[in-house]
């Protein structure tokens, strides 16, 4: 009689992790998917001071143009002729955000302007240019 008692409590000692390890399976499945990569240009440009400066949320896309006039998006120098295809392929994977661009204080307009129309023909209307708040 005393086997038996013994036997019982040893299966009531037993706890059952398998529940549990499914669950942080699935949050963990739900985090990654739910994560948004973003894109960054891949260069550090000192951009201009502005008054009315405001933090973009949803920018998914950096495309960074040197003092030199160097173009870089996702950490590569790429030529002004070639950001309509790369943005479009960028865009494609994450069609909801905007692309920023960090041009340089000392950057020359028109390969701002170039850079902004080539992003325009690739279909993306919203365009933002950084700028650090002044103050």
């Amino acid at each position: 009689m005393s086997l038996r008692r013994h036997n019982k409590n040893s299966d009531e000692a037993e706890l059952d992790m398998t529940p549990m390890l499914d669950i942080v399976f699935i949050m963990l499945i739900f985090f990654i998917v739910t994560t948004s990569f973003v894109k960054e240009a891949g260069i550090t440009v000192n951009t201009p001071k502005s008054q009315t400066a405001s933090k973009q949320e949803s920018a998914n896309i950096f495309i960074a143009i040197t003092r030199d006039g160097e173009v870089w998006i996702d950490k590569r120098p790429v030529d002004v002729r070639a950001v309509r295809s790369v943005v479009a392929r960028l865009h494609a994977e994450n069609p909801g955000g905007s692309v920023v661009i960090q041009s340089d204080s000392d950057s020359a307009t028109r390969t701002l302007v170039a850079v902004m129309d080539q992003v325009r023909m690739a279909g993306i209307e919203k365009i933002a240019i950084a700028a650090d708040e002044a103050g």
